[in-house]
Protein backbone atom coordinates (compact mmCIF):
# COMPACT_ATOMS: atom_id res chain seq x y z
CA UNK A 1 0.00 0.00 0.00
CA UNK A 2 0.92 3.46 -1.11
CA UNK A 3 1.52 6.41 1.43
CA UNK A 4 1.61 10.14 1.11
CA UNK A 5 1.83 12.38 3.79
CA UNK A 6 -0.12 14.86 1.71
CA UNK A 7 -2.54 13.21 -0.89
CA UNK A 8 -4.29 15.93 -3.21
CA UNK A 9 -7.16 14.14 -4.81
CA UNK A 10 -7.70 16.52 -8.12
CA UNK A 11 -4.78 18.07 -10.75
CA UNK A 12 -7.17 21.57 -11.26
CA UNK A 13 -6.31 24.63 -10.30
CA UNK A 14 -6.59 23.89 -6.67
CA UNK A 15 -5.26 21.10 -6.56
CA UNK A 16 -2.20 22.10 -8.74
CA UNK A 17 -1.85 24.98 -6.39
CA UNK A 18 -1.74 23.48 -3.18
CA UNK A 19 1.42 20.87 -4.10
CA UNK A 20 2.86 24.09 -5.56
CA UNK A 21 2.54 26.31 -2.36
CA UNK A 22 3.56 22.97 -0.48
CA UNK A 23 6.97 22.57 -1.82
CA UNK A 24 7.39 26.69 -1.62
CA UNK A 25 6.82 26.49 1.93
CA UNK A 26 10.08 23.77 1.98
CA UNK A 27 7.76 21.23 2.77
CA UNK A 28 9.50 17.92 2.72
CA UNK A 29 6.86 14.96 3.13
CA UNK A 30 5.51 13.58 0.46
CA UNK A 31 2.70 14.67 -2.14
CA UNK A 32 0.50 12.31 -4.36
CA UNK A 33 -1.56 13.63 -6.70
CA UNK A 34 -4.64 11.82 -8.33
CA UNK A 35 -6.37 13.37 -10.70
CA UNK A 36 -8.69 12.17 -12.76
CA UNK A 37 -7.87 13.12 -16.30
CA UNK A 38 -4.99 11.61 -18.24
CA UNK A 39 -3.15 15.21 -18.63
CA UNK A 40 -0.66 17.05 -16.18
CA UNK A 41 -2.21 19.99 -14.64
CA UNK A 42 -3.65 23.33 -16.97
CA UNK A 43 -5.73 26.21 -16.94
CA UNK A 44 -8.99 25.63 -17.54
CA UNK A 45 -10.62 29.42 -18.17
CA UNK A 46 -8.56 29.28 -21.94
CA UNK A 47 -11.02 25.86 -22.43
CA UNK A 48 -14.16 28.01 -23.63
CA UNK A 49 -11.59 31.22 -24.93
CA UNK A 50 -7.90 31.04 -26.60
CA UNK A 51 -7.92 27.06 -26.67
CA UNK A 52 -11.33 26.70 -28.03
CA UNK A 53 -10.47 29.50 -30.72
CA UNK A 54 -7.44 28.14 -31.63
CA UNK A 55 -5.43 30.96 -30.38
CA UNK A 56 -3.63 29.32 -27.52
CA UNK A 57 -1.96 25.45 -27.96
CA UNK A 58 -2.21 23.23 -25.12
CA UNK A 59 1.36 23.22 -24.29
CA UNK A 60 0.36 27.34 -23.17
CA UNK A 61 -2.22 27.03 -20.56
CA UNK A 62 -0.70 24.20 -18.64
CA UNK A 63 -0.19 24.86 -14.96
CA UNK A 64 3.80 23.87 -15.07
CA UNK A 65 5.54 21.93 -17.50
CA UNK A 66 5.02 18.29 -17.19
CA UNK A 67 8.65 17.59 -15.71
CA UNK A 68 7.86 20.17 -13.17
CA UNK A 69 5.89 17.98 -11.09
CA UNK A 70 8.76 15.10 -11.12
CA UNK A 71 11.29 17.24 -10.24
CA UNK A 72 9.35 19.08 -7.12
CA UNK A 73 8.93 15.22 -5.80
CA UNK A 74 4.97 15.41 -6.39
CA UNK A 75 3.71 12.05 -7.91
CA UNK A 76 1.28 12.47 -10.30
CA UNK A 77 -1.17 10.10 -10.90
CA UNK A 78 -2.83 10.29 -14.22
CA UNK A 79 -6.17 9.10 -15.04
CA UNK A 80 -7.31 7.65 -11.77
CA UNK A 81 -10.47 8.87 -9.34
CA UNK A 82 -10.62 8.04 -5.77
CA UNK A 83 -13.60 5.71 -5.45
CA UNK A 84 -13.80 5.62 -1.48
CA UNK A 85 -12.61 7.00 1.71
CA UNK A 86 -11.94 5.39 4.79
CA UNK A 87 -11.32 8.48 7.12
CA UNK A 88 -10.92 6.05 10.28
CA UNK A 89 -8.28 3.99 8.59
CA UNK A 90 -6.62 7.51 6.60
CA UNK A 91 -6.57 5.59 3.60
CA UNK A 92 -8.55 5.73 0.19
CA UNK A 93 -9.34 3.23 -2.96
CA UNK A 94 -8.49 4.14 -6.47
CA UNK A 95 -10.66 3.52 -9.59
CA UNK A 96 -7.78 0.90 -10.67
CA UNK A 97 -8.28 -1.03 -7.43
CA UNK A 98 -5.22 0.64 -5.40
CA UNK A 99 -5.00 1.60 -2.01
CA UNK A 100 -3.07 4.94 -0.41
CA UNK A 101 -3.08 5.58 2.90
CA UNK A 102 -2.28 9.16 4.25
CA UNK A 103 -1.39 11.89 6.55
CA UNK A 104 -3.58 14.57 5.39
CA UNK A 105 -5.74 15.01 2.69
CA UNK A 106 -6.55 17.98 0.32
CA UNK A 107 -9.85 16.91 -1.85
CA UNK A 108 -9.63 19.65 -4.76
CA UNK A 109 -12.40 17.69 -7.31
CA UNK A 110 -13.97 20.73 -8.71
CA UNK A 111 -17.27 18.73 -10.42
CA UNK A 112 -18.87 17.77 -13.44
CA UNK A 113 -21.20 19.27 -15.78
CA UNK A 114 -24.77 19.23 -15.27
CA UNK A 115 -26.48 17.03 -17.77
CA UNK A 116 -29.41 18.38 -19.53
CA UNK A 117 -32.22 16.26 -18.07
CA UNK A 118 -34.40 15.64 -21.69
CA UNK A 119 -35.12 12.94 -23.77
CA UNK A 120 -32.34 12.61 -26.44
CA UNK A 121 -29.79 14.14 -23.88
CA UNK A 122 -27.32 11.62 -24.45
CA UNK A 123 -27.02 11.53 -28.43
CA UNK A 124 -23.98 11.96 -30.26
CA UNK A 125 -23.03 16.02 -31.12
CA UNK A 126 -23.92 16.67 -27.32
CA UNK A 127 -21.24 18.72 -25.67
CA UNK A 128 -19.97 20.03 -22.32
CA UNK A 129 -16.68 22.42 -21.61
CA UNK A 130 -15.08 21.01 -19.00
CA UNK A 131 -11.88 19.10 -20.00
CA UNK A 132 -9.37 19.49 -22.77
CA UNK A 133 -10.88 16.30 -24.22
CA UNK A 134 -14.23 18.09 -24.56
CA UNK A 135 -12.97 21.02 -26.22
CA UNK A 136 -11.17 18.52 -28.59
CA UNK A 137 -14.21 16.46 -29.41
CA UNK A 138 -16.15 19.74 -30.27
CA UNK A 139 -13.42 21.12 -32.32
CA UNK A 140 -12.85 17.39 -34.53
CA UNK A 141 -16.43 17.93 -35.76
CA UNK A 142 -16.77 21.37 -35.81
CA UNK A 143 -16.15 21.80 -39.97
CA UNK A 144 -19.56 19.65 -40.72
CA UNK A 145 -21.20 21.78 -38.40
CA UNK A 146 -23.00 24.91 -39.76
CA UNK A 147 -25.83 25.04 -36.94
CA UNK A 148 -25.22 25.19 -33.26
CA UNK A 149 -27.48 25.53 -30.10
CA UNK A 150 -25.59 26.52 -26.42
CA UNK A 151 -28.03 25.66 -23.92
CA UNK A 152 -27.08 28.10 -21.12
CA UNK A 153 -26.29 32.16 -20.86
CA UNK A 154 -23.83 32.02 -18.49
CA UNK A 155 -20.23 32.44 -19.13
CA UNK A 156 -19.28 29.37 -20.43
CA UNK A 157 -22.44 29.59 -22.75
CA UNK A 158 -21.29 33.09 -24.11
CA UNK A 159 -17.74 32.95 -24.18
CA UNK A 160 -18.45 29.46 -26.49
CA UNK A 161 -20.97 31.77 -28.70
CA UNK A 162 -18.24 34.81 -29.12
CA UNK A 163 -16.08 31.68 -30.51
CA UNK A 164 -18.18 29.97 -32.97
CA UNK A 165 -19.49 33.13 -34.12
CA UNK A 166 -15.67 34.16 -35.17
CA UNK A 167 -15.96 30.80 -36.90
CA UNK A 168 -18.72 31.92 -39.15
CA UNK A 169 -21.19 29.14 -37.23
CA UNK A 170 -24.63 30.02 -37.02
CA UNK A 171 -25.13 30.40 -33.22
CA UNK A 172 -28.59 30.24 -31.00
CA UNK A 173 -28.38 30.71 -27.26
CA UNK A 174 -31.10 28.82 -25.28
CA UNK A 175 -31.43 30.17 -21.60
CA UNK A 176 -33.99 29.59 -19.03
CA UNK A 177 -34.11 32.54 -16.94
CA UNK A 178 -35.13 36.07 -18.57
CA UNK A 179 -31.97 37.45 -18.65
CA UNK A 180 -28.54 36.11 -19.66
CA UNK A 181 -25.69 35.93 -16.12
CA UNK A 182 -28.68 36.52 -14.42
CA UNK A 183 -26.62 34.14 -11.53
CA UNK A 184 -23.68 36.11 -11.16
CA UNK A 185 -24.61 39.86 -12.33
CA UNK A 186 -27.63 42.83 -12.55
CA UNK A 187 -29.81 43.22 -15.06
CA UNK A 188 -28.17 46.38 -16.87
CA UNK A 189 -24.93 44.15 -17.80
CA UNK A 190 -27.06 41.40 -18.66
CA UNK A 191 -28.72 43.43 -21.00
CA UNK A 192 -25.74 44.79 -22.82
CA UNK A 193 -24.27 41.43 -23.69
CA UNK A 194 -27.63 40.47 -24.90
CA UNK A 195 -27.40 43.19 -27.12
CA UNK A 196 -23.44 42.52 -27.85
CA UNK A 197 -24.50 38.98 -28.60
CA UNK A 198 -27.19 39.80 -30.88
CA UNK A 199 -25.16 42.55 -32.83
CA UNK A 200 -22.82 39.66 -33.51
CA UNK A 201 -25.66 37.54 -35.07
CA UNK A 202 -25.89 35.65 -32.19
CA UNK A 203 -29.61 34.01 -31.72
CA UNK A 204 -30.58 35.10 -28.38
CA UNK A 205 -33.79 33.55 -27.31
CA UNK A 206 -34.42 34.11 -23.04
CA UNK A 207 -37.24 32.44 -20.95
CA UNK A 208 -37.59 29.41 -22.83
CA UNK A 209 -37.59 25.64 -22.13
CA UNK A 210 -36.07 22.62 -23.88
CA UNK A 211 -37.91 19.48 -23.91
CA UNK A 212 -36.45 17.36 -26.01
CA UNK A 213 -32.95 16.89 -28.22
CA UNK A 214 -34.03 15.61 -31.22
CA UNK A 215 -32.14 13.23 -34.06
CA UNK A 216 -31.70 9.35 -34.74
CA UNK A 217 -27.87 8.89 -34.78
CA UNK A 218 -27.02 11.98 -34.17
CA UNK A 219 -28.44 15.56 -32.71
CA UNK A 220 -30.27 17.42 -35.54
CA UNK A 221 -32.23 19.84 -33.42
CA UNK A 222 -33.43 21.33 -30.01
CA UNK A 223 -36.84 21.02 -29.49
CA UNK A 224 -38.52 23.61 -27.05
CA UNK A 225 -41.99 23.67 -24.71
CA UNK A 226 -43.68 26.10 -27.48
CA UNK A 227 -43.05 23.54 -30.09
CA UNK A 228 -40.63 25.59 -31.69
CA UNK A 229 -37.44 23.60 -33.38
CA UNK A 230 -34.01 25.09 -33.15
CA UNK A 231 -31.66 23.12 -36.28
CA UNK A 232 -28.38 22.01 -34.57
CA UNK A 233 -25.91 19.59 -35.45
CA UNK A 234 -23.84 20.43 -32.25
CA UNK A 235 -25.21 21.35 -29.00
CA UNK A 236 -23.27 22.63 -25.83
CA UNK A 237 -24.66 22.44 -22.39
CA UNK A 238 -23.29 24.87 -20.13
CA UNK A 239 -25.60 24.25 -17.07
CA UNK A 240 -23.36 24.48 -14.42
CA UNK A 241 -21.69 21.54 -12.73
CA UNK A 242 -22.79 19.07 -9.71
CA UNK A 243 -19.76 18.71 -7.21
CA UNK A 244 -17.60 16.10 -6.98
CA UNK A 245 -18.02 15.29 -3.12
CA UNK A 246 -19.79 11.93 -3.61
CA UNK A 247 -17.18 10.07 -1.87
CA UNK A 248 -16.36 12.41 0.96
CA UNK A 249 -20.22 12.06 1.59
CA UNK A 250 -20.28 8.24 1.51
CA UNK A 251 -17.28 8.55 4.36
CA UNK A 252 -19.83 10.79 6.88
CA UNK A 253 -18.80 14.53 5.38
CA UNK A 254 -20.96 17.05 5.98
CA UNK A 255 -22.52 18.78 2.74
CA UNK A 256 -24.96 18.34 0.00
CA UNK A 257 -24.14 20.67 -2.81
CA UNK A 258 -20.80 20.43 -1.99
CA UNK A 259 -18.80 19.44 0.67
CA UNK A 260 -18.95 22.00 3.93
CA UNK A 261 -15.54 23.12 5.16
CA UNK A 262 -14.62 25.79 8.24
CA UNK A 263 -13.12 28.68 8.23
CA UNK A 264 -9.67 26.75 7.20
CA UNK A 265 -10.88 24.48 5.20
CA UNK A 266 -11.49 21.88 6.98
CA UNK A 267 -14.10 19.69 6.18
CA UNK A 268 -15.75 17.42 8.97
CA UNK A 269 -13.91 14.73 8.30
CA UNK A 270 -10.31 14.01 10.52
CA UNK A 271 -7.81 15.32 8.40
CA UNK A 272 -9.57 16.11 5.28
CA UNK A 273 -9.40 19.57 3.73
CA UNK A 274 -11.13 20.27 0.74
CA UNK A 275 -10.74 23.16 -1.64
CA UNK A 276 -12.25 24.88 -4.88
CA UNK A 277 -15.54 24.42 -6.86
CA UNK A 278 -16.57 21.93 -4.41
CA UNK A 279 -16.03 23.44 -0.92
CA UNK A 280 -19.06 25.08 0.53
CA UNK A 281 -17.98 27.76 2.92
CA UNK A 282 -19.42 30.77 4.47
CA UNK A 283 -17.90 33.52 2.33
CA UNK A 284 -16.88 37.10 4.36
CA UNK A 285 -17.99 39.30 1.00
CA UNK A 286 -21.07 37.67 0.66
CA UNK A 287 -22.46 38.42 4.08
CA UNK A 288 -21.02 34.66 5.34
CA UNK A 289 -23.67 32.82 3.45
CA UNK A 290 -22.44 29.55 3.02
CA UNK A 291 -21.82 28.59 -0.72
CA UNK A 292 -19.39 27.64 -2.95
CA UNK A 293 -17.47 30.01 -5.30
CA UNK A 294 -16.68 28.60 -9.27
CA UNK A 295 -13.17 30.17 -9.78
CA UNK A 296 -10.00 30.27 -10.10
CA UNK A 297 -9.20 32.43 -7.70
CA UNK A 298 -11.33 30.74 -4.91
CA UNK A 299 -9.21 27.52 -5.65
CA UNK A 300 -5.77 29.18 -5.60
CA UNK A 301 -6.65 31.41 -2.67
CA UNK A 302 -8.14 27.92 -0.64
CA UNK A 303 -5.14 26.03 -2.03
CA UNK A 304 -2.72 28.92 -0.63
CA UNK A 305 -4.17 29.04 2.64
CA UNK A 306 -4.33 24.89 3.76
CA UNK A 307 -1.00 24.91 2.33
CA UNK A 308 -0.06 27.46 5.02
CA UNK A 309 -1.98 25.64 7.72
CA UNK A 310 -0.52 22.09 6.71
CA UNK A 311 3.31 23.89 6.78
CA UNK A 312 2.95 25.49 10.49
CA UNK A 313 1.59 28.57 10.23
CA UNK A 314 -2.63 27.88 10.76
CA UNK A 315 -4.17 30.29 8.14
CA UNK A 316 -8.23 31.29 7.67
CA UNK A 317 -9.54 31.82 4.37
CA UNK A 318 -10.37 35.09 3.51
CA UNK A 319 -9.92 36.95 0.13
CA UNK A 320 -11.81 39.02 -1.90
CA UNK A 321 -13.14 36.93 -5.14
CA UNK A 322 -12.72 37.83 -8.59
CA UNK A 323 -13.95 36.87 -12.17
CA UNK A 324 -13.67 37.79 -15.52
CA UNK A 325 -14.46 36.69 -19.06
CA UNK A 326 -13.41 37.37 -22.32
CA UNK A 327 -16.42 37.82 -25.28
CA UNK A 328 -15.02 39.38 -28.70
CA UNK A 329 -13.33 42.59 -27.74
CA UNK A 330 -15.19 42.97 -24.03
CA UNK A 331 -12.96 41.91 -21.18
CA UNK A 332 -15.29 41.70 -17.97
CA UNK A 333 -13.77 41.87 -14.70
CA UNK A 334 -15.62 41.18 -11.27
CA UNK A 335 -14.45 41.73 -7.74
CA UNK A 336 -16.79 41.11 -4.93
CA UNK A 337 -19.95 38.72 -4.49
CA UNK A 338 -22.70 40.91 -5.77
CA UNK A 339 -25.48 38.73 -4.67
CA UNK A 340 -27.90 40.42 -2.30
CA UNK A 341 -27.48 43.98 -3.38
CA UNK A 342 -29.97 46.42 -3.47
CA UNK A 343 -28.68 49.20 -5.75
CA UNK A 344 -26.69 49.86 -8.54
CA UNK A 345 -24.83 52.64 -10.11
CA UNK A 346 -23.63 52.97 -13.51
CA UNK A 347 -20.29 54.66 -13.81
CA UNK A 348 -19.46 55.51 -17.62
CA UNK A 349 -21.42 54.95 -20.80
CA UNK A 350 -22.40 51.38 -22.04
CA UNK A 351 -22.29 53.18 -25.48
CA UNK A 352 -18.54 53.78 -25.05
CA UNK A 353 -17.76 49.96 -24.61
CA UNK A 354 -16.26 50.87 -21.37
CA UNK A 355 -17.90 51.22 -17.93
CA UNK A 356 -18.26 49.84 -14.61
CA UNK A 357 -21.99 48.36 -12.65
CA UNK A 358 -21.41 49.17 -8.70
CA UNK A 359 -23.19 47.10 -6.39
CA UNK A 360 -24.36 48.19 -3.02
CA UNK A 361 -25.91 46.73 -0.09
CA UNK A 362 -27.22 48.72 2.66
CA UNK A 363 -25.11 51.84 1.50
CA UNK A 364 -21.94 49.94 0.91
CA UNK A 365 -20.09 48.46 -1.75
CA UNK A 366 -20.10 45.15 -2.01
CA UNK A 367 -18.66 44.28 -5.52
CA UNK A 368 -18.20 45.95 -9.14
CA UNK A 369 -18.54 44.36 -12.82
CA UNK A 370 -15.75 46.57 -15.27
CA UNK A 371 -16.43 46.29 -18.45
CA UNK A 372 -12.92 47.42 -20.82
CA UNK A 373 -12.21 49.52 -17.91
CA UNK A 374 -9.07 47.51 -15.49
CA UNK A 375 -8.62 51.03 -13.67
CA UNK A 376 -12.06 50.66 -11.66
CA UNK A 377 -11.70 46.75 -11.54
CA UNK A 378 -7.72 47.81 -9.60
CA UNK A 379 -8.84 50.33 -7.72
CA UNK A 380 -12.43 49.53 -6.63
CA UNK A 381 -11.17 46.86 -5.19
CA UNK A 382 -10.11 48.81 -1.67
CA UNK A 383 -13.82 49.47 -1.89
CA UNK A 384 -15.22 45.69 -1.10
CA UNK A 385 -12.40 44.54 0.80
CA UNK A 386 -13.32 47.86 2.85
CA UNK A 387 -16.49 47.87 2.57
CA UNK A 388 -16.89 51.51 1.58
CA UNK A 389 -19.67 53.94 1.36
CA UNK A 390 -19.61 56.18 -1.25
CA UNK A 391 -22.42 58.67 -1.80
CA UNK A 392 -24.19 57.85 -5.45
CA UNK A 393 -23.00 60.63 -7.28
CA UNK A 394 -19.22 60.05 -6.32
CA UNK A 395 -19.08 56.73 -7.86
CA UNK A 396 -21.14 57.94 -11.01
CA UNK A 397 -18.69 60.62 -11.60
CA UNK A 398 -15.96 59.05 -13.59
CA UNK A 399 -13.86 62.59 -13.88
CA UNK A 400 -12.89 61.10 -10.56
CA UNK A 401 -10.61 57.89 -10.44
CA UNK A 402 -11.95 55.40 -7.94
CA UNK A 403 -8.39 55.43 -5.86
CA UNK A 404 -9.19 59.37 -4.90
CA UNK A 405 -12.05 58.70 -3.97
CA UNK A 406 -11.55 55.98 -1.68
CA UNK A 407 -8.66 57.68 -0.38
CA UNK A 408 -10.97 60.65 0.60
CA UNK A 409 -13.63 58.22 2.54
CA UNK A 410 -10.82 56.25 4.56
CA UNK A 411 -9.31 59.66 5.49
CA UNK A 412 -12.62 60.80 6.86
Amino acid sequence: MMHYDILIVGGGHGGAQAAIALRQAKYEGSIGVVNAEPEYPYERPPLSKDYFAGDKAFERIMIRPAAFWAERGVDMMLGLRVEVVDPSAHKVILSDGATISYGNMIWATGGSPRPLPVEGGNLPGMHVVRTRADVDGMLDGLDEVADIAIVGGGYIGLEAAAVLRKMGKKVTVLEAMDRVLARVTGEPLSRFYEAQHRAHGVDVRLGVEICGIQGDDFVTGVRLADGAVIPAQMVIVGIGIIPAVAPLLNAGASGGAGVDVDAYCRTSLPDIYAIGDCAAHANDFAGGNIMRVESVQNANDMANAVAKSLTGAVTQYHAVPWFWSNQYDLRLQTVGISAGYDFTVLRGDPNTRSFSVVYLKAGKVIALDCVNATKDYVQGRLFVTEGLSPMVQQLANTDVPLKELAAALMAN
